[in-house]
């Protein structure tokens, strides 16, 4: 197949490059090449590779700086996706769309987790951002896939795991707060490639949830990846109330793969057995690019 995708050298957008290459036809852009804000360039570049497959990994993804920047998140966030689900239905495409555990308030009683037929209900902006561009795919094509995912990392682009990195190796010695209350599914953006490469073969339509099996608080994600790396730390576990951020972040980021599992299609695995790999894989890399910044 010919799939294209945006936000090509981000975090996801470079492993679905990867990956998708493998198989498929790909071309993989970005910002400098193509704004999905501007209806007219995604017509011409969809138009002209003749796209089966569309894949959005383009977001405005600083979920505080979304709290004061509405008009770019609204732009990037919303009328992006719209315009390439616009394009997708006229070349006759499926829309692949990348959405957030942040489209649910986070209140569900831990530990239990949230389904694709729980009714959304976001708490920042980014969030009502990410759900307001769900309901406008829904409502321009039906061929399409969203996907929510949570709490993303991976060796390209800025992550939570780069931030604990960097500040470590900074000051080992120095006591950095982590929250310690919000609770979520650390998810490997290659893990969620090969995920997205599944669901294309299996022909999946509609929403579905895509995270890491089992959760964690951020204070225990940042500790065993820390420890993983071999690296002396002095985190200080906080709560939410302690350390307090423009954007409100649920308190529960659990999604559950129901669909991908009842369609036997869910090849995420868990979280500590995919950061593991993770490690193996760039520990040398990730240390030395985190030195030369």
């Amino acid at each position: 197949m010919k799939i294209m995708i945006l936000g090509g050298k981000g975090q996801l957008g470079s492993d679905c490059t990867k990956v998708l290459s493998e198989t498929h036809d790909v071309i993989s852009v970005d910002l400098d090449e193509l704004d999905i804000t501007d209806l007219s360039q995604v017509e011409v570049v969809a138009g002209n590779f003749g796209a089966d497959i569309i894949v959005n990994c383009a977001a405005f993804t600083r979920v505080d700086d979304c709290e004061s920047e509405k008009d770019l998140a609204c732009k990037v966030n919303i009328e992006g996706p719209s315009n390439l689900a616009v394009v997708a239905k006229k070349e006759e495409s499926r829309l692949i769309h990348i959405s957030t555990d942040y489209v649910f308030d986070g209140r569900k009683k831990l530990p239990e987790a949230y389904t694709e037929k729980d009714d959304p209900d976001p708490i920042s902006y980014y969030g009502v951002t990410k759900l307001a561009a769900e309901e406008a795919i829904r409502r321009i094509t039906d061929n399409h896939i969203i996907l929510r995912t949570a709490w993303l990392y991976g060796i390209r682009g800025q992550n939570f795991l780069k931030t604990m990195l960097r500040l470590t190796l900074k000051d080992p010695q120095k006591g950095i707060k982590i929250v310690n209350d919000q609770f979520g599914s650390p998810t490997w953006s290659y893990r969620l490639a090969l995920q997205i490469a599944r669901l294309i073969e299996s022909g999946g339509n509609g929403t579905y949830h895509a995270t890491s099996e089992e959760y964690c608080s951020w204070y225990e994600l940042a500790t065993y990846f820390l420890g993983k790396m071999g690296l002396p730390h002095s985190l200080v576990p906080c709560t939410t109330a302690e350390y307090p951020m423009p954007a409100a972040r649920p308190m529960n980021s659990i999604l559950e793969n129901k669909r991908l599992k009842e369609a036997g299609i869910n090849v995420m695995q868990d979280w500590k057995s995919d950061l593991d790999e993770f490690v193996f894989r760039f520990r040398e890399r990730l240390i030395d690019e985190t030195r030369e910044e």
